[in-house]
């Protein structure tokens, strides 16, 4: 990755609170993750963007497109959202990506106020992966409690997985237990 791209990423980054409603921080043990996402939860859609930084060079961005509304599981407010993420990872002398089809849920607790669960999965075959990628999927779960009215924090897994196309085997992108913030602009 040169250093304009980085630039551009961290730019983005910081200029998050500008354009969007929310910022979500987290960490594994082997990396970093920002992710800005542009309207609320009382929206209609839900657009985001995403970058990772992985240990050993490894560079994943992601783009999401969800349409997204209210609903209840059972009597609890859920948030839910369909549509697809984009993934494109860059690693050494091997890329790809792929463009997945899932969806999240966010489970708010009544009970327990600002204590909500959230799961989101995308998977692409091998017709939407491109590169180095023969299929690709993605999963995070987590668990969150809003400490103050604009400002959550989390912890949870997350795994994103491709089997390559060329060779076999597979990688992981990214796994592990995450913790993170999310700040509400």
């Amino acid at each position: 990755m040169n250093i304009s791209r980085i630039a551009v990423v961290a730019l983005t980054l910081a200029s998050a609170p500008a354009f969007a409603t929310d910022l979500d921080l987290s960490l594994t043990d082997d990396s970093v993750k920002g992710q800005v996402n542009v309207f609320d939860a009382n929206a209609n859609t839900q657009v985001g963007v995403g970058y990772t930084y992985h240990e050993g060079s490894r560079h994943i961005t992601n783009l999401d497109l969800h349409a997204q509304g209210r609903t209840a599981l059972g009597n609890l407010p859920t948030t839910a959202g369909i549509g697809l993420r984009g993934i494109y990872w860059d690693v050494d002398r091997l890329d790809g990506g792929a463009l997945g089809l899932g969806g999240f849920a966010t489970v708010n607790i009544p009970d327990v106020p600002g204590l909500s669960f959230t799961g989101m999965a995308h998977y692409a075959p091998d017709i939407l992966a491109f590169g180095d990628s023969q299929d690709m999927t993605s999963l995070e779960l987590r668990g969150s409690y809003r400490v103050i009215r604009n400002a959550e924090v989390f912890a949870g897994y997350r795994y994103l997985n491709t089997d390559f196309e060329d060779f076999p085997g597979d990688l992981n992108l990214d796994e592990g237990v995450l913790a993170g913030m999310k700040l509400y602009f």
